[in-house]
C-alpha cells in the first residue's frame, strides 16, 4: 500500500521573505503595505499549482516569547524584535487567505510552529503519511524520517533523509544535539561556548549524540580532536546548558490539536470566497487575479 503525502508549510519564513523583498509601495485601498500578503500569495498559489495537494497544512508562530521554552530559558528568542505593526497585520491577512483558499491553519501562544508541525507529522506518520517539510528551517530536519522530503520551495531544493548529513552536517536524529553544542544565534540557543559547527559534527560523528559525548567524555582529552582538552574542559563546565540547549532546540510533538484527515484534506476555494476576501481587506485586481485562478467557480 503507498503511503499518502501530506504537505506540512511552513508560513512564517515566506511571509518574511515577501516582506523583504517586495516594495511597500505595494497597498491595499486603505493605503496600507499589503507586500507580504502578495508575496506570500503568489507562493501558496504556485506550492498548490506545483503539487495538487490531496493533504496540505500551514503553521505560522505567534509565540515570540511566550512559548513554553521561555519558561525553561527566558532569554530564548530574546535577541529578536517584535515585528512591526504593519508586518503584524500582513500575518493575520496571510493566515485568512490560507484559509480562504481551503488549507487549515494551526497556531499557538504556546507552541512554534516547529512545534505544530512536528505534532501533526506525529500523528499522521502512524496513519500510513509521509510527510514534506515546506520550509528552508534546517531545524526541521530533525523530523525527517525514511520516505519524507524536505523542500526548500524558495530554491527549488529537495532533500531525501538520505541526504540531510551531506546538506545540513549532521543526520536528521542529530539536529538537535548538534544545536545543544554550538548554539544557534537566531533563537538564541547558547550551546557550548567555543565550540563551532565544524567541532560539534566532529564530536557527534565520533560519539553519535550528546549522550555518547558524555558517557565518553574522560576520552576527549587524549583524542586527536583540535584543542582536546580545552574542549574537554568546555564540556565539562558547559554540560547543565548543553543540555538544556538540546530542550530548547528539540521540536515537540504533542501539541495539543484537532489534526484528523479531514482538517488536513485539501479543499480548494470559490470564485465568491476569493472575492469576499479581497473585497473586505481592499485588495486589488492582482492579487484578486491570482488567488480566482485557483478557485474552482
Amino acid at each position: 500500500m503507498s503511503k499518502r503525502v501530506l504537505y506540512l508549510v511552513d508560513a512564517s519564513i515566506y511571509i518574511f521573505r515577501a516582506w523583504f523583498s517586495l516594495p511597500d509601495t505595494l497597498q491595499n485601498s486603505a493605503g496600507e503595505p499589503v507586500n507580504a500578503v502578495y508575496g506570500y500569495a503568489n507562493f501558496l498559489c504556485q506550492l498548490v499549482e506545483h503539487t495538487d495537494p490531496e493533504y496540505i497544512v500551514v503553521a505560522f508562530d505567534e509565540s515570540l516569547q511566550t512559548s513554553f521554552r521561555n519558561r525553561i530559558y527566558p532569554a530564548y528568542k530574546a535577541n529578536r524584535e517584535s515585528a512591526p505593526a504593519e508586518l503584524k497585520n500582513q500575518f493575520s491577512l496571510c493566515r485568512q487567505l490560507t484559509e480562504t483558499l481551503g488549507i487549515t491553519t494551526f497556531s499557538s501562544k504556546k507552541y512554534e510552529a516547529d512545534d505544530l508541525i512536528g505534532t501533526v507529522a506525529q500523528r499522521m506518520r502512524r496513519n500510513n503519511f509521509s510527510m514534506v517539510y515546506v520550509t528552508a528551517d534546517k531545524d526541521i530536519s530533525q523530523l525527517m524520517r525514511k520516505g519524507d522530503t524536505f523542500w526548500n520551495f524558495a530554491k527549488d531544493e529537495r532533500y531525501a533523509y538520505k541526504d540531510c548529513q551531506n546538506v545540513f552536517g549532521v543526520k536528521p536524529e542529530q539536529m538537535s544535539d548538534f544545536l545543544a553544542l554550538c548554539g544557534d544565534s537566531v533563537d538564541n540557543i547558547p550551546g557550548v561556548p567555543g565550540i563551532g559547527v565544524k567541532t560539534a559534527i566532529n564530536l557527534l560523528q565520533r560519539h553519535g549524540s550528546l549522550e555518547g559525548i558524555y558517557d565518553r567524555i574522560e576520552s576527549i582529552p587524549g583524542s586527536q580532536l583540535r584543542g582536546a582538552k580545552r574542549l574537554h574542559a568546555l564540556l565539562v563546565k558547559h554540560r547543565d546548558q548543553a543540555f538544556m540547549s538540546r530542550e530548547l532546540a528539540t521540536i515537540v510533538g504533542n501539541a495539543p490539536l484537532q489534526a484528523n484527515l479531514q482538517r488536513l484534506r485539501y479543499t480548494g476555494t470559490t470564485s465568491s470566497r476569493v472575492n469576499r476576501y479581497c473585497n473586505r481587506h481592499g485588495l486589488g485586481e492582482r492579487l484578486r487575479e491570482r488567488l480566482l485562478s485557483l478557485a474552482e467557480g
